[in-house]
């Protein structure tokens, strides 16, 4: 038999292919299995400019490992210029970075650049220590946007690609389905059984995967086959099934302090040749293409409620609309700052976990009879966009439960504030609804129903045995088998002190919800 008739398996797919052509299968195939082939694949179609014939054609081995070398972290180009950021990081200033947001470009590469979140990567903590050893666990970062999630995910990205045995995979779950999970399945095994080499993978936004999709990460999670660290903003114990958050250990990410975001700030200054200066400075033949005053970054910090994503775009889009005069350095100011920042941004979403948050403390605070805490948050939630008539019916609720019969006219006022907002609508119906919340803070509390309901429902839940029947004296008799069967049989219109009459059901007549028993 000839060798033209023989076939052989490829290492790393499996698959039978001709020996004639399985080493160029093998080094396509490597390739596109490297630590890189997720980002990579994207990297090129984003970067590269678009041309008809890259476009239509089919790109050689030779034309992508130039786009490997490209992308690599090697520069070839000696025109591009190299400076160093505060922390000793090189910043490479050229055509393929520029375009880059700068919040994508100051990404940290290590732990110790890694500013923010003491409490769970501070000195001494568990997950700290276990990065640290490459002891990578499956987890899930749980926090909101621009707080540092995915800086810790490209972190242990740098640290993968300094040891062979890891290979670091990137997905979105908002571009990336159940079948790309089980390709990237079949691919981990392969380099497990023939390199050796360990899968991590960072699915960002993994709540998008609905509860039956993400069963796909149970069984390679449980074998260790994958190290998921999955990355989310909204609450896992209601975006993801229990199975998977078993399997994983759930970090909970904060909102940056201003100190953190100043600091980061800071640090990407030299990415946009931006100079800070303090105080009186003269701007003439400075070093910098762009001046801003250390009391402005100060003021960014303090507006970015806790993003920094939010603050480095921020900074980067009035550096980028700024105009140089020739022969001396612009000065970004504090309203060239506030014109690309608005207070829209305000961590609100009206279908997440923050909307029961908010809804709780405006609830909690009428109770406590706070009034300015209710409008606060009142305020807060109509700020961030959320339906008053949802607040409305809320007031309606604390009206009747935490007011109660000390106010009747609570319940009254409040259903009124219900039928304004629904009449007139935002923005107009603010007000309606701060009158009603500051009447329901001052006005006298009593919880005497509610908590008398409460009890009447606990009665009738843990019952045993089958329900009481009602008393025959209680019954309505409307035919005369019923008279006959002593349906309504001595029953009287008097007072029950005076009646001689039980409404309670038989064995319950001295039992009583208002009271304690």
């Amino acid at each position: 038999m000839s060798n033209s008739t023989k076939n052989s398996f490829c290492p790393v797919c499996n698959k039978e292919f001709p020996i004639e052509s399985i080493e160029n299968h093998v080094e396509k195939c490597l390739f596109l299995n490297s630590e890189c082939e997720t980002t990579l694949k994207r990297q090129y179609q984003e970067d590269l400019p678009k041309s008809p014939i890259l476009s239509n054609k089919k790109i050689k081995n030779s034309s992508i490992r130039e786009v490997q070398a490209s992308t690599s972290g090697t520069d070839n180009n000696p025109t591009t210029s190299i400076n160093t950021a505060h922390h000793g990081k090189k910043i490479l200033k050229d055509n393929q970075t520029s375009v880059k947001p700068l919040a994508e470009r100051v990404r940290p590469d290590s732990l110790q650049h890694l500013i923010g979140q003491s409490h769970i990567l501070g000195d001494s903590s568990v997950l700290k220590n276990l990065v640290e050893n490459y002891d990578f666990p499956s987890m899930i970062l749980w926090g909101p946007p621009g707080c540092g999630k995915t800086s810790l995910a490209n972190v242990i990205q740098k640290m993968c690609q300094e040891k062979n045995n890891y290979r670091f995979v990137k997905l979105s779950a908002t571009s990336s389905g159940v079948n790309d999970i089980k390709e990237l399945v079949q691919v981990s095994k392969n380099e497990l059984n023939s390199f050796k080499r360990k899968t991590v993978l960072f699915m960002d936004e993994i709540h998008r995967f609905n509860k039956l999709q993400q069963d796909i990460f149970l069984p390679t999670v449980e074998s260790g086959l994958i190290t998921l660290i999955g990355a989310t903003t909204e609450n896992p114990s209601f975006t993801l099934n229990n199975a998977l958050l078993s399997r994983c250990r759930v970090f909970v990410f904060e909102k940056l302090k201003v100190d953190d975001i100043f600091a980061i700030l800071v640090n990407a200054t030299p990415y946009i040749d931006l100079g800070i200066i303090d105080g009186s400075h003269n701007i003439q033949d400075n070093k910098f293409k762009f001046l801003i005053e250390k009391e402005t970054i100060t003021w960014l910090a303090e507006m970015s409620d806790g993003d920094a994503r939010i603050a480095l775009n921020s900074l980067q889009m009035a550096v980028s609309s700024k105009s140089v005069k020739e022969g001396n350095s612009s000065l970004i100011s504090l309203d060239d700052i506030k014109n690309g920042i608005k207070r829209s941004h305000l961590l609100y979403d009206r279908k997440g976990e923050e909307h029961y948050n908010m809804i709780s403390a405006l609830h909690k605070s009428i109770r406590a009879s706070d009034d300015n805490a209710s409008l606060y948050w009142l305020t807060r939630m109509l700020e961030g966009g959320e339906d008053p008539m949802f607040i409305a019916r809320r007031l309606v609720r604390a009206a009747s439960e935490d007011v109660g019969l000390s106010d009747p006219m609570a319940l009254t006022l409040a259903v009124s504030a219900m039928q304004g907002c629904q009449m007139i609508g935002m923005p107009e119906c603010d007000v309606i609804l701060a009158q009603a919340v500051v009447y329901l803070a001052r006005t006298y509390k009593s919880q005497e129903v509610y908590r008398a309901l409460v009890k009447s429902k606990d009665l009738i839940k843990n019952f045993k045995g089958p329900q009481p029947t009602v008393p025959l004296h209680l019954r309505n008799a409307p035919t005369k088998l019923m008279r006959d069967l002593g349906y309504a049989q001595g029953y009287n219109l008097l007072h029950r002190d005076e009646s001689n009459l039980t409404y309670m059901p038989e064995g319950m007549e001295s039992m009583s919800f208002f009271r304690e028993q």
